[in-house]
């Protein structure tokens, strides 16, 4: 039969039909969820068993075998179709007519199919030599034909799991494992992938399959509602998309949401965290359990054998006062009464910490359901259990998990609810602002031996973003939480006030060290008010290297490091008593004074690149044998007085894809007797990619540039239009803005747009239009966010009026956004 015979017997059949009614059902609006995936499982069985009867006529031993997400009935409306088409062998040459007249309607109606046609014997024999296969497997369902060969085939593949799974379960933990490697965790990203990340419907449908093991079993509890949930929202990104997708792309969260009738993608994203975390849990809580099994089914012969057939008696180690170990967990002690020890959670989970061991379930549950509440405040030995636990380290995650699984957390602190789950779409942030809490009282840890209150940094760095589930500025919210928090707990006044401020603070230093002049005494001036005591600048520091370590790779680095250490000397030189300085005229090292006069003399720039390196920026830290972190390259530039050189600079280097971490520009003095006037530039750049440009080169550039021959707008745009456009978020506008009384010597205009080659030139660019000078900028990118300073003056070198620094802003912002 020729493939044109059997789409004519397809069409018979009733495709169309069944296209319209998938149609209709999809389109409707009544219906949704799981009743829709039920409705269309039930379409598509009737469907395919019409197929099925047509085609088989009078063929025996033969049937169609629904496997995978379609054998649960779970179907999504761009859903594969997994089939089995099941034979005992007599007639393959039959089955193999039948097998066409089902597969080429699916494929004329242009749906994905997964099929394969096999007797029992060859299906068991695939099975064990491919888990993915196996777990298709476990879920098959009849659709029609020889139901007993179904059943057969159904009581022997689960038969074989049950019977394997000392060796199966490992080989699917370590499947899983490898594949949060590669995918990530979903309750974190920001476009997850539903199903591949870790706490997806990958991971549901394990959990599914070791319960069918009967070797241990998931907690219950709000599984199947968090599934549930994740399969709704697969359903409503294939409607919104029209694709076979499971990866919820940021273009497309609106849409989603809008879908599902929530209010935003926020919303819809800390759904997805919610249900992802809580088949996380189930997870870890289960393989927990098969490790433990296992490994009791591997020594328990061994014990029965040495006490006689005995039953071994577990081991309990006390840990704490109310709390044990056992076999490799922490539980309650027998004696313990949560009902008369609220401080109990808090020991347990730093006890468990200490010890680098997970809580048990059951332990969790019962002082859940079972402990009083705290006295407000706190009393001591809850404060201090508290602040061990934050300071454990790497095992305080999992811990802090399991607390906040069974919803002690939010009853220990009650602000924690508005920050839980919650995302922050910031390319530099790799975590839920809740997990980014954590981490940095992890990262803080590490640094309690370098200030002299450890308890207070740890707990400013778990509360230091708290204020970011409220509207406006996420500090000065935080600050007033943080004092509500802190006097909650136990601390006294003077430790309030030290958390208030350094949550209110937290940003200060890395803001200001990256973005004004340090050399400004307004600068130091100001951070030295803002903090106010030495003792709370040590916390600070700690706090901010902790916090940018916890943000992600894009957030700090020895270069920023480097520059917060020189901020945090001179703030606390001020704060010792020492008055900062008035910069005056810096001389001219030998190497400038050489760049001036020969720029003088030849009337074109002369410029030189120098490799920078800087140590850590803490001198006592442990550091690892090697060469010190490369910080980028030094770009000295001397060049005659002239128009247009900071665009021209700027832009020579974008084209040459060099990034800029910090600039300076003045006018040098020159040695007596040497007429002219020279402006130096001392820039620190970093390649983009590949190996950094000759110097001659730049300087060749640069001289075109300066003269105008060199097309540099051009050049650029050109070389923007040989890539394509990729879709994606639309980033929010530039932002242009003056910063008041940010220094005596100049006004600084504060620029924050996306980052992109040839911003710099740009900006440069429309200050020159606007006709001001410029004395410094300190430029920062963080992930794809360019946050800039520029230090700008008239002329005449004086700040700019009001409505001068006003009206420059507005034009640098015009241009921007054009």
């Amino acid at each position: 039969m020729t493939s044109t015979d059997v789409r004519k017997e397809a069409e018979d059949s009733g495709p169309s039909g069944y296209a319209a009614a998938r149609l209709r059902l999809l389109t409707e609006e009544a219906r949704s969820g799981p009743p829709r995936r039920t409705a269309l499982s039930e379409l598509t069985d009737d469907w395919l068993a019409g197929l099925f009867t047509a085609g088989a006529e009078n063929l025996r031993g033969v049937s169609l075998v629904a496997v995978g997400g379609y054998g649960r009935g779970e179907l999504s409306p761009r859903s594969d179709l997994d089939l089995l088409l099941l034979h005992d062998g007599s007639d393959p040459e039959a089955v193999a007519g039948l097998a066409d007249r089902l597969w080429y309607p699916v494929w004329d109606l242009g749906l994905a199919l997964d099929h394969s046609v096999r007797t029992p014997a060859e299906a068991r024999k695939t099975a064990g030599e491919d888990l993915k296969a196996h777990l298709g497997l476990l879920d098959a369902r009849h659709l029609a034909g020889d139901l007993g060969l179904t059943a057969g085939l159904r009581t022997a593949v689960l038969a074989d799991w049950r019977n394997q799974a000392p060796k199966r379960l490992p080989q699917l933990q370590e499947l899983c494992a490898e594949r949060a490697e590669r995918q990530g965790e979903l309750q974190y990203l920001l476009e997850p992938d539903l199903k591949e990340a870790r706490g997806g419907l990958r991971d549901a449908t394990a959990l599914r399959a070791v319960a069918a093991s009967w070797l241990a079993d998931a907690p219950r509890e709000g599984l199947d509602d968090a599934r549930r949930r994740l399969l709704d929202v697969r359903d409503a990104l294939h409607l919104t998309t029209g694709r076979a997708t499971d990866r919820l792309a940021l273009q497309e969260q609106d849409q989603v949401a809008a879908e599902l009738g929530l209010l935003d993608a926020d919303t819809l994203l800390r759904q997805v965290y919610e249900a992802a975390r809580v088949v996380s849990y189930a997870s870890d809580v289960t393989w927990r359990e098969v490790g433990r099994v296992l490994k009791s089914r591997a020594v328990r012969p061994r014990l029965r054998a040495m006490l006689g057939g005995g039953k071994p008696v577990a081991e309990r180690s006390p840990l704490a006062e109310g709390v044990v170990e056992q076999d490799g967990e922490v539980v309650l002690a027998r004696a313990a009464r949560p009902e008369r020890d609220p401080v109990l959670p808090l020991r347990a989970a730093a006890a468990a910490a200490q010890a680098g061991l997970p809580l048990s379930l059951h332990a969790v549950r019962r002082l859940a359901a079972t402990v009083r509440p705290l006295p407000a405040p706190w009393p001591a030995e809850a404060r201090e259990q508290l602040v061990t636990l934050l300071g454990s380290g790497r095992p305080t995650v999992e811990v802090w998990e399991a607390l906040e699984a069974e919803g002690l957390i939010t009853r220990l602190l009650p602000d924690w609810e508005r920050v839980r789950c919650r995302p922050q779409r910031n390319a530099v942030h790799i975590w839920t602002v809740d997990r980014h809490l954590i981490e940095t009282a992890v990262r803080a840890s590490e640094f309690t031996r370098r200030v002299s209150r450890p308890d207070l940094l740890l707990v400013a760095a778990l509360l230091h973003d708290i204020g970011k589930g409220w509207p406006g500025d996420h500090s000065v919210a935080g600050e007033i939480i943080a004092k509500d928090v802190a006097a909650r707990i136990g601390f006294d006044r003077a430790d309030v006030a030290v958390l208030s401020t350094l949550v209110r603070h937290h940003l200060l230093l890395v803001d200001t060290a990256t973005r004004r002049d340090l050399e400004d005494p307004a600068t130091v001036r100001s951070v030295a008010e803002a903090v106010g005591s030495p003792g709370t600048l040590e916390l600070l520091h700690a706090l901010t290297e902790a916090d940018a370590l916890a943000t992600g790779p894009a957030a700090w680095s020895s270069w920023r490091g480097s520059l917060v250490a020189d901020l945090v000397r001179r703030v606390a030189a001020v704060l010792a008593g020492d008055e900062p300085e008035e910069p005056e005229a810096a001389a001219a090292t030998a190497e400038q004074e050489r760049l001036a006069i020969e720029a003088v003399a030849t009337g074109s720039p002369v410029l030189a690149l120098r490799a920078q390196t800087e140590p850590p920026a803490d001198p006592t830290a442990d550091q690892t044998p090697g060469d010190p972190e490369p910080l980028g390259v030094e770009l000295l530039i001397a060049v005659p007085d002239q128009p247009g050189v900071l665009p021209a600079l700027a832009g020579v280097l974008a084209m040459h894809r060099l990034t800029v971490r910090t600039a300076e520009l003045r006018a040098l003095d020159l040695p007596s007797g040497v007429e002219g006037s020279v402006l130096l530039l001392n820039w620190r750049v970093a390649a983009e990619y590949g190996s950094l440009p000759q110097a001659a080169r730049l300087r060749a550039d640069l001289v075109r540039a300066l003269d105008g021959s060199l097309d540099i707008a051009g050049r650029l745009a050109e070389r923007d239009a040989a890539y394509p456009r990729r879709r994606g978020v639309i980033a929010p506008p530039p932002r242009v803005t003056v910063a008041p009384a940010a220094s005596r010597h100049a006004t600084v205009i504060e620029v924050r747009a996306q980052d992109a080659p040839g911003l710099l030139f740009r900006i440069g660019r429309a200050l020159e239009d606007a006709g001001v000078r410029m004395r410094s900028m300190h430029v920062s990118t963080l992930g794809s966010n360019a946050v800039d300073a520029f230090y700008v003056t008239t002329i005449g070198g004086l700040p700019l009026a009001g409505d001068e620094a006003a009206s420059a802003a507005r034009k640098l912002e015009e241009t921007l956004r054009a």
